[in-house]
């Protein structure tokens, strides 16, 4: 029998930062946290907060700049490293050490970051196609093609995109679900409608609904190259420095117009205990478009 789920739940945070999350399970069983990504919220994981709810404590937040959560004004308050120190103070926050971490797309980003440099945090990661934070550098630095699939994001990153994407009912978000996968299998009218209303909740001091999520793209350091940028910093790295410790399960979909599947080249290098499970006919929505198959995927990851 699937598991209740309780939303309208709020973290406090030490940094000032006011967290809205979803649970499903009792707080003491462990804690599987659920990283959603753009432009989504804590719903994206409601199949599995379901499925998940009856042996673990299930948490789903809303990341800051989207939905319920706080929403600061101004890029530099949406930095990965502020993002990080969320999921640090939001496991703190609900009684726990650490956690078993799932996360897709922006929240597999920042789940990445928090395996790595804090990585006592993190019991297991489960990543959906999201890309090793070196390798995404490393490929928006050199490889055309990625370069390309990731032009969108200096689009993002200039001013106004919010209000351009809120434009016509929202037509360019809801494109981004609607182009992908079988249309109406899973964006139905009432997803929509959900959707429609998450992206119409405002920000703080009168910003745009929108603006918060898209400066995840305004404050990160990792775009294709614009003129005028200076050299990206791979080389002055430590590829060692970018390992994760803990066991490391990879589901990627890829048919991803966005995140090609070269992403993963190399990624062993970076992750001893690695597994990678590969879908030829799902997309970068591919939690929605197989939530059944996603489910056992994890649950797997979990057991393994």
């Amino acid at each position: 029998m699937p598991a209740a789920i309780t939303s309208g739940q709020y973290a406090a945070l030490g940094n000032g930062m006011r967290l809205h999350y979803a649970s499903a399970g009792e707080a003491g069983m462990p804690l599987l946290l659920f990283v959603h990504g753009f432009p989504e919220a804590w719903f994206e994981w409601e199949q599995q907060l379901a499925a998940f709810g009856t042996e673990y404590f299930a948490v789903a937040p809303d990341l800051r700049g989207f939905n319920l959560s706080g929403k600061p004004v101004g890029v530099e308050h949406y930095r990965p490293k502020h993002i990080v120190d969320d999921l640090r103070l939001l496991i703190a926050h609900l009684g726990y050490r650490d956690a078993s971490v799932v996360a897709h797309d922006w929240g597999g980003a920042i789940a990445w970051n928090l395996a790595i440099f804090l990585p006592a945090l993190v019991r297991r990661l489960v990543i959906i196609n999201a890309p090793h934070p070196y390798l995404f550098m490393r490929a928006l630095a050199s490889d055309p093609k990625q370069q390309e699939a990731s032009a969108y994001m200096n689009w993002l990153r200039a001013p106004g995109s919010e209000s351009a994407l809120a434009k016509d009912d929202f037509k360019r978000l809801d494109a981004l679900f609607e182009g992908h996968g079988e249309p109406g299998h899973w964006y139905t009218a009432a997803e929509r409608a959900r959707y429609h209303a998450m992206w119409s909740v405002p920000g703080e001091a009168g910003s745009a609904p929108l603006a918060g999520s898209v400066n995840y793209y305004r404050a990160s350091p990792l775009h294709p190259p614009i003129p005028g940028d200076k050299a990206p910093p791979t080389q002055a790295l430590d590829p060692k420095d970018w390992c994760v410790a803990s066991p490391v399960r990879v589901i990627w979909g890829e048919r991803d117009t966005a995140l090609g599947v070269q992403l993963l080249d190399g990624l062993e290098d970076f992750c001893p205990d690695l597994k990678v499970t590969r879908i030829p006919e799902g997309s970068h929505w591919v939690v929605h478009e197989q939530p059944e198959r996603i489910n056992g995927l994890i649950r797997r990851a979990l057991d393994d």
